[in-house]
């Protein structure tokens, strides 16, 4: 697994998974966390296990939603049942002892904290959630729960790199019509009428201006480290069946 030094303070730990150490097999190799992947249920739930168990929580801490590229978020209390997957792809909670969970192949899981405030949260960010405002979305329902802008610092995890994200001739348009200056996140790509894409140069724009306390960002790409991460866009490259998912997860103890 891989943590940003400094990112963790006081009572928060977190995780952003590799493809590394599990028991899956084949396309799947070896830490799929997915459960909404073809692979075994039996793997995947052994490999939810052992992160879990990385983080010293045991596999039922563990909460995932049904990713849909949204900016919808989910409050984690203690009646919360981290068997109800929510379609979501956001979560916040005060709740200790339980890790709030993002599935990934390229897009870019962000995990939040606010240390001193007892606020935790986690975002499925793609292009599309990013759009959208999933981040701020998270951050706000942060801010309910008490934290304070300033208090939160954000982490944007493994996903896919500037010089494998190519696009089509209409991506641009939504990110221009939004703000004009999102034009320095895309470079023309060799294939003619087409673009190169910075996913998570945009995101530590988004989270900037959102006006919180501090902003970590890994220097991955999904697509091209295929050792250490699952893509979706290699896969469709390749145009193998199916993919798996990675883990970032964020927990608080009490």
């Amino acid at each position: 697994m891989i943590q940003i030094e400094g990112f963790d303070e006081g009572a928060v730990r977190h995780a952003f998974f590799t493809r590394r150490g599990g028991v899956s097999r084949g396309i799947y190799t070896s830490l799929n966390c997915g459960r909404g992947s073809g692979d075994s249920p039996a793997a995947v739930e052994a490999n939810r296990a052992r992160a879990m168990a990385a983080l010293d929580l045991p596999a039922s801490a563990l909460f995932t939603n049904h990713q849909i590229h949204s900016a919808t978020v989910v409050v984690v209390d203690e009646a919360s049942d981290p068997e109800v997957r929510h379609e979501a792809d956001a979560f916040v909670t005060v709740r200790p002892n339980v890790a709030l969970g993002v599935m990934s192949a390229d897009c870019a899981p962000v995990l939040f904290s606010s240390p001193e405030d007892g606020v935790i949260g986690a975002c499925h960010a793609g292009w599309r959630g990013a759009v959208g405002g999933v981040c701020e979305a998270t951050i706000d329902a942060m801010l309910e729960l008490g934290a304070r802008p300033d208090g939160i610092r954000a982490a944007i995890g493994p996903c896919i790199g500037f010089d494998s994200y190519e696009v089509g001739p209409e991506f641009p348009e939504p990110f221009l019509t939004q703000d004009r200056e999102n034009a320095r996140f895309f470079e023309k790509a060799p294939r003619d009428g087409h673009f190169l894409f910075d996913l998570s140069g945009y995101l530590v724009r988004r989270l900037t201006a959102a006006g919180i306390g501090e902003i970590y960002r890994l220097d991955c790409d999904t697509c091209r480290d295929e050792a250490n991460f699952f893509s979706y866009r290699r896969s469709r490259q390749r145009e193998q069946p199916d993919y798996g998912r990675m883990l970032a997860a964020i927990t608080i103890s009490e």
